[in-house]
C-alpha cells in the first residue's frame, strides 16, 4: 500500500498588475526572496495608502483585488516573510489587516484586509543592478463600491489556478474488497494558520504533522489508501479541498483541526457532522455551481438543471448522513477507550463548508482547543498523538466493518 499525496494549486484572484514571466526572466530572477523588514512599511498616505516592500532580490508578483470583503492581493514567486511582524509592518488606518505565507507550492502571497474600496494607482519594483535588491512601491487611493468591483477581474495563470475542467469520466468501479480511500484534510496551511499559541505553535503545522502520522497508520493496516488535501505549508480552499475527495474518489473525508477560543474555557475533543440546516442550504448553493462533474462521485450532473442536481443531492445526503454520524461515534467511542480526553459535548453538528460533499461521509475532528493549556501540552505530546492516530485507525476499521454490514443489509 502507499501514501498518496495530491498536490494543489488553487488561489482565490481578481483583477492584475504583474510583472510578466518573460521579463523576469529576462532580468534573470531566481527562485526565493527574503524580505527585508527595516525598508518595508505599510501607512497612510494623504487620502490613501502608500505601501513599500523591501525584498533581497526581484521576483515574479502581480497585484489583484477581492471584493466582498474587500482586499488587495499580492503574489509572488517566491518570498521568506522571516522577520515581518504585521504589527510594525501595517501602520495604516485604511488597512484592518495584513496577512502574509506561503501559498501554493513557488508562491508566496500578501492580503491586505481594506476598511473601504480602494483602487491600485501605481505599481512598480525597482531593482538595484549592484546588489539586486529590489523595492515594490505601491500606492491606494479610495474608489466607491461600484467602481472597486467593476475593476476586479480573474485573470487565468496555469502555475496558481484550477486547470479547466477535464472531460467527465465515471470512476472505476472497485472490488468490493479494495481498501477504502480516505482523504484527509489537515486544515488551514500557508498564510492562513489557524489558531496560534505562544512559542510560534500553530494549528496548521500540528496538523499536517498528525495527519502523516494518522496516513502512515492507515495505510499499514492495509484497509486504507489514504490522500492529503495539502502536503506543505500552502494554502488550500475549502471548495477545492471538497473537489479534490471528489476527483481521487475518496470513500471517507476526515478534516483535522486545533481550534481556540477566546471565551470560557474548552477542553478534549469534538468531533462534528454536517447540521440539517446546513444541509439544506448547501444543496442550493452546491446547485448553483458550474463545475457540476465533482459534485458526486460516479454522476456527471453538468446537464442537470438547478431542480434535478438539488434533489439527486438531497437524495444522497439521506444515505450518506446516518454513515457520517456513525462514524463520528465510533471516532468518540475510541477515543475514550485510548483515554481520551474527549469533550463533555463530543458529538456535535455544523455547517462547516468541508463537511458539505453530499454522497461521502465527512467529519471534522477539533482534536482539542490550542486555547486550553492541558489540551496544548497533549497535542504537542508525542505520545498522546500516537495514542490519538491509533484510536482513529481503531474507529475507521470499526466503522468501515459496521458500515459494509449496514450496506448489505440495505441492499436485501
Amino acid at each position: 500500500m502507499r501514501l498518496i499525496v495530491a498536490r494543489v494549486l488553487t488561489c482565490l484572484i481578481l483583477s492584475c498588475v504583474a510583472l510578466s514571466p518573460g521579463a523576469a526572466q529576462a532580468q534573470g530572477f531566481s527562485a526565493l526572496a527574503r524580505v527585508l523588514p527595516e525598508q518595508s512599511r505599510l501607512e497612510d498616505s494623504g487620502a490613501g495608502v502608500a505601501l513599500q516592500l523591501g525584498l533581497s532580490q526581484g521576483v515574479p508578483y502581480r497585484i489583484f483585488a477581492l471584493d466582498d470583503p474587500y482586499r488587495l492581493v499580492l503574489d509572488f514567486q517566491e518570498v521568506d516573510w522571516t522577520g515581518l511582524q504585521a504589527e510594525t509592518f501595517d501602520r495604516s488606518e485604511a488597512i484592518a489587516r495584513a496577512r502574509f505565507g506561503s501559498y501554493v507550492p513557488g508562491w508566496s502571497r500578501m492580503v491586505l484586509e481594506l476598511t473601504g474600496p480602494m483602487q491600485l494607482r501605481t505599481a512598480a519594483m525597482e531593482i538595484d543592478p549592484e546588489t539586486s535588491a529590489a523595492t515594490l512601491s505601491a500606492t491606494l487611493a479610495p474608489t466607491d463600491a461600484e467602481t472597486f468591483a467593476a475593476t476586479a477581474g480573474a485573470p487565468y495563470d496555469p502555475r496558481l489556478d484550477l486547470p479547466p475542467p477535464k472531460k467527465f469520466e465515471p470512476a472505476t468501479p472497485r472490488d468490493a474488497d479494495a481498501p477504502l480511500v480516505v482523504m484527509l484534510d489537515p486544515g488551514h496551511g500557508g498564510l492562513d494558520p489557524g489558531a496560534e499559541a505562544d512559542g510560534g505553535i500553530a494549528e496548521k503545522d500540528l496538523m499536517l504533522a498528525f495527519a502523516y502520522d494518522l496516513g502512515e497508520r492507515l495505510v499499514r493496516s492495509g484497509a486504507f489508501e489514504v490522500l492529503l488535501t495539502r502536503e506543505g505549508d500552502y494554502f488550500v480552499s475549502l471548495e477545492r479541498r471538497i473537489a479534490m475527495a471528489h476527483q481521487q474518489g475518496a470513500d471517507l473525508f476526515i478534516s483535522l483541526h486545533a481550534d481556540a477560543v477566546t471565551e470560557g474555557m474548552a477542553h478534549g475533543t469534538v468531533v462534528y457532522t454536517l447540521s440539517d440546516s446546513a444541509s439544506d442550504v448547501a444543496s442550493a448553493k452546491l446547485a448553483e455551481r458550474h463545475d457540476r462533474a465533482d459534485l458526486l462521485s460516479g454522476s456527471d450532473l453538468s446537464a442537470a438543471d438547478d431542480v434535478v442536481t438539488d434533489v439527486m443531492l438531497d437524495l444522497a445526503r439521506q444515505e450518506t448522513h446516518p454513515r457520517s454520524t456513525a462514524l463520528a461515534r465510533a471516532v468518540i467511542e475510541s477515543l475514550m477507550e485510548q483515554g481520551g480526553p474527549v469533550n463533555r459535548r463530543p458529538l456535535r453538528t455544523a455547517g462547516f463548508s468541508v463537511l458539505k460533499s453530499a454522497d461521502i461521509p465527512s467529519v471534522l475532528i477539533e482534536l482539542g482547543f490550542m486555547s486550553s493549556p492541558r489540551d496544548l501540552e497533549l497535542l504537542t505530546d508525542p505520545d498522546w498523538q500516537a495514542r490519538t492516530a491509533q484510536g482513529i485507525l481503531n474507529a475507521l476499521l470499526a466503522w468501515r466493518d459496521a458500515d459494509a454490514a449496514r450496506r448489505a443489509l440495505v441492499r436485501q
